[in-house]
This record gives C-alpha cells, sequence and structure tokens, in this order.
C-alpha cells in the first residue's frame, strides 16, 4: 500500500503523521510519500524579484522547512519514505501528487495552518472532493474528545426514561 502523507508544517496537519505511525506500530505495511505544496508566488513577488529561479528555490525552501517535523518524526520511527515537493494549488496539487506516486490511499488533517473553527479546511475538502482514492481525515485530539463527549451525553439522554 502507498499512501501520501499531505503536511504544511503545522502542529494540525502533524496528526495525520502521528496517525500514520500508530498504524504502522499496529502492523499496516505501507511505503509513504510525505508531501508539501507551497502557493504560486504572487504578483507582487514577481514584480519584486524578476527571477523566477529565485521564487523557485525560496518555494522548495519553504516546503523542505514544513516538511522538516514530519520528515523527522516518521525517520525517528524507522518509516522510510519519499518526499515530495512541490508548488501549485495545495488540493489540486496532491491528488496531482497522490496520482504521479500511485497512492492508494491519502491521509491527512483536517485542518492545516490556517486551521479554523470549520469541520474541514479548504484543503482537506477540495482533496476529499477530488481524489480519486479514499482520504482519510485525521481529525485533531480537541475534536475527537468533543465528539465522544458529545457521543456519551446523546447516549445519556437516549438512554433516560
Amino acid at each position: 500500500m502507498n499512501i501520501l502523507l499531505p503536511v504544511d508544517g503545522s502542529d494540525l496537519s502533524l496528526e495525520a503523521v502521528h496517525h500514520a505511525i500508530r498504524l504502522v506500530r499496529e502492523g499496516l505495511k505501507a511505503d509513504f510519500v510525505l508531501a508539501n505544496v507551497q502557493e504560486r508566488s504572487s504578483l507582487y513577488e514577481v514584480l519584486v524579484v524578476h527571477d523566477a529561479d529565485a521564487l523557485r528555490r525560496v518555494a522548495l525552501e519553504a516546503g523542505e522547512h514544513a516538511v522538516a517535523k514530519a520528515d523527522a518524526l516518521l525517520s525517528d520511527a524507522g518509516i522510510t519514505h519519499d518526499t515530495e515537493i512541490a508548488v501549485g494549488d495545495p488540493a489540486h496539487t496532491l491528488v496531482e501528487l497522490a496520482e504521479s506516486n500511485a497512492c492508494d490511499v491519502i491521509i491527512m488533517g483536517a485542518h492545516g495552518e490556517g486551521g479554523s473553527g470549520a469541520a474541514l479546511g479548504t484543503v482537506a475538502q477540495s482533496v476529499l472532493r477530488h481524489s480519486p482514492v479514499p482520504v482519510m481525515i485525521v481529525r485533531p485530539p480537541q475534536a475527537e474528545e468533543a465528539s465522544a463527549q458529545g457521543a456519551s451525553e446523546e447516549q445519556t439522554v437516549d438512554s433516560a426514561p
């Protein structure tokens, strides 16, 4: 099984990496592709810098920085993996990376850097909608605890006479 693990460097996106490590420890046999997608340079950046190669280098360095923690977590757990850093629209590029790396599944956090109060971030929503392979969304621990607490409250209400 080949699994794409998208991360943006945020603690929220690392939840997917922690989940993948737990799956491996529980016996999952898989190869992993750690991925980061940097947004394209803005028009302002292009006008100020005037050097497409410099802008690409900056984006790739930012991507390397963004995957550093996830890379260390996987390496410390003894999990070999490939790393893909790309530039483009995050959601569509992640779907393309999953296809080009023949991934069977994508495991990603519900939110990344912009972590809003919504159930899913915009990148996660778009990947879920456009991916040709199954997508596993990993919610942050607080959300899981709140859901479990809500479920137990529902059970209490349901069991009341």
